[in-house]
């Protein structure tokens, strides 16, 4: 079983619900007390062993990749001031040179489309996939090293999954269970955003462990739910071929593609920071 040393992070989203903001500053580049969205999912994938990063952007795009640059300037600026912790933060976000690359999405068709948009960079290999605009927060435990023992384990598969209220069903791609062990549940069926009558309430959070022949089922281009074309879709067709495991995540969930959910994740982590959380929590009790 090959292990999982490459990451695809679609990050080609207008993030409309943002706009104005969004006009100038990518969605994924929004911050969460001090760092931006995607630096989040990349400290979670390299936490997972993760080595390459992949990067499928768009038009606009331009300031994640500049992010993960080596910012001589401002380094020289830092370095004369003697400001050598601000310094180390920075460290703390670039990537190696050669584990950082960036292919485009150049037409907005869906999420099994930026994913199938990675395929020459993935090549033959099993390969993670995170939603930066999900924000898995446990920071012993990330949600991506919680799938990858259960991939160690089981081989195939593993999507991550959190149980939904039933009425917020048909926003998710929904599960249909088999055998449960533990945390651990077998995944009979897909069912992307279900109308009415979903299987179960464990509903796909935005981490996936995929095998590379999803590729070709992608590659045939059937749209699905909003005329796009769909992971869910193509990862349903690999069920029954291959191992398929979903991972119920343990953590809390950030839904930071939503106004109030990025609110909420603002204050959440704010409360974990020794440096601001009397602030924020006295702040908070005078409301």
């Amino acid at each position: 079983m090959k292990p999982v040393r490459k990451a695809v992070f679609p990050v080609a989203g207008m993030g409309t619900r943002f706009l104005p903001a969004t006009k100038a500053v990518p969605k994924e580049m929004l911050p969460v007390v001090d760092k931006p969205l995607i630096q989040y999912a990349v400290d979670e994938a390299r936490a997972a062993g993760i080595e390459q990063m992949i990067f499928v952007t768009g038009r606009g795009k331009n300031a994640i990749e500049d992010y993960f640059d080596i910012p001589y300037e401002l380094c020289a600026t830092l370095k004369e001031k003697n400001k050598h912790d601000i310094l180390e933060l920075l460290e703390d976000s670039r990537l190696a040179p050669g584990n950082a690359a960036f292919v485009r999405q150049q037409e907005p068709l869906g999420l099994g489309h930026a994913v199938w948009c990675a395929r020459d960079l993935i090549g033959d290999e099993p390969f993670a996939v995170l939603l930066p605009d999900e924000l898995l927060w446990n920071p012993a435990s990330p949600c991506l090293a919680q799938m990858a023992r259960t991939y160690e384990a089981k081989g195939g598969n593993v999507i991550a999954v959190l149980e939904v209220p039933e009425a917020h069903t048909s926003r998710f791609g929904i599960v249909d269970p088999g055998a449960v062990d533990g945390p651990v549940t077998e995944v009979r069926g897909l069912v992307e955003k279900p109308k009415a009558n979903p299987p179960s309430r464990l509903a796909a959070v935005g981490r996936y462990i995929l095998q590379p022949e999803v590729f070709e089922l992608l590659g045939k281009g059937e749209r699905g739910a909003g005329n796009e074309i769909q992971l869910t879709d193509a990862m349903a067709k690999l069920i029954g071929q291959q191992p398929f495991h979903a991972q119920t995540f343990d953590g809390m969930r950030h839904d930071c593609g939503d106004k109030a959910g990025f609110i909420q994740a603002n204050i959440a982590l704010s409360l974990e920071r020794a440096d601001i959380a009397d602030e924020v929590r006295a702040f908070i009790a005078g409301l």
